[in-house]
């Protein structure tokens, strides 16, 4: 048995005509959350409570998040016997013969994440969609290397056994799925893709999703990080300018003693700011530092290699280290955050 999980902020009656078709497939456990919906919306949730529905609400919004881990924990300590959680969104865009899909492949893979999968290639889909989820998918596949196709999808068969992961991922708005998402990816969890209709109702104009905020909030942690690589970049190139400015060495001599002061002072400045702000893991920082040191010089010498192998090219220096480290940016990011601060897994 799957329980029914709907978060809901300020829906209209297609949430219960979505929960009364689900009745109709026999779906007998339901718990919606009314995350904070403002007393335009109470009609709805009042209906639902009528006919036996079990409702839950927030006194004032929390996100999406919230509501999706207030009917998890709900569902766990008052259902027996459950293979998993099915999440649906409350806004008619998940029909419910796809939720029945993902429920039974739940029912028959009990310890894999199920993803209702649209296919958002379709030119149909408004523009913002398609863009969004080829950007996460494509993030969400070099973070993990596993393929996701719909990673924003918010038609998901959660397995009773990620119920403490779910429950522990600290983010409450859209960040929450996707971040949950990446959590059980990355512990090695089967991602099983189902495939759903593609439906989008009026352009999606329903969704509470704000572009800028919550993609800000979903990609907080490379965001930071490039933000502390421009600031790291910043010292480095500054001291990089400098002394190729000042010394008096040939051009190997030159390139060899700019780029190691530089690298080392904007280093270790990299480093504490990574661990403290921009991954906030606060593990072993002996274990830390030393496989830092080990990328840090991978990275110093390839940095000096390919400006030296470059320095043919008829513009200045900077411009060249700027190139090459550009390429090495990308690479130290997912290194630094699947090796040098990695977070263990946690055994309950």
């Amino acid at each position: 048995m799957n329980v029914i999980i709907i978060p809901a902020y300020a829906p209209d009656q297609k949430l219960n005509q979505l929960v009364d078709d689900l009745k109709n497939l026999n779906f007998q456990s339901f718990v919606i959350v009314d995350d904070g919906s403002s007393a335009s919306s109470k009609t709805v949730f009042s209906e639902l409570e009528k006919k036996g529905y079990k409702v839950l609400h927030h006194p004032a919004n929390q996100g999406k998040g919230a509501a999706i881990k207030t009917g998890i924990k709900y569902a766990s300590e008052h259902y027996q016997f459950i293979t998993g959680y099915v999440t649906c969104d409350a806004d008619g865009q998940h029909k419910a013969e796809d939720i029945l899909k993902v429920s039974v492949a739940l029912d028959s893979n009990p310890e894999s994440l199920v993803l209702g999968s649209r296919d958002l290639r379709n030119k149909t889909v408004p523009f913002k969609s398609r863009f969004g989820n080829a950007f996460s998918s494509f993030y969400f596949k070099s973070s993990t290397g596993k393929t996701c196709n719909d990673t924003q999808t918010g038609l998901r068969g959660i397995p009773f056994t990620l119920t403490k992961e779910a429950l522990s991922i600290p983010e409450n708005r859209y960040d929450y799925e996707m971040n949950f998402l990446l959590s059980v990816a990355r512990e090695g969890t089967e991602l099983l893709n189902v495939p759903i209709s593609t439906v989008y109702i009026n352009n999606n104009s329903s969704s509470h999703f704000k572009p800028f905020l919550d993609s800000i909030r979903i990609y907080k942690e490379p965001i930071k990080f490039s933000l502390t690589s421009l600031m790291s970049a910043a010292v480095d190139l500054t001291l990089f300018t400098i002394l190729t400015m000042i010394l008096n060495q040939n051009i190997f001599i030159l390139v060899l003693i700019a780029t190691v002061v530089s690298r080392v002072v904007s280093g270790i400045f990299n480093f504490l700011v990574n661990r403290i702000w921009s991954f906030r893991n606060y593990s072993s920082i002996k274990r830390q530092f030393r496989r830092y040191a080990m990328l840090y010089m991978a990275q110093l010498g390839l940095s000096i290699t390919f400006v030296y192998l470059l320095s043919f090219i008829p513009i200045h220096l900077t411009w060249i280290k700027i190139f090459v480290d550009s390429l090495l940016f990308i690479g130290s990011y997912f290194i630094q955050k699947h090796w040098v601060f990695r977070r263990h897994k946690k055994h309950h």
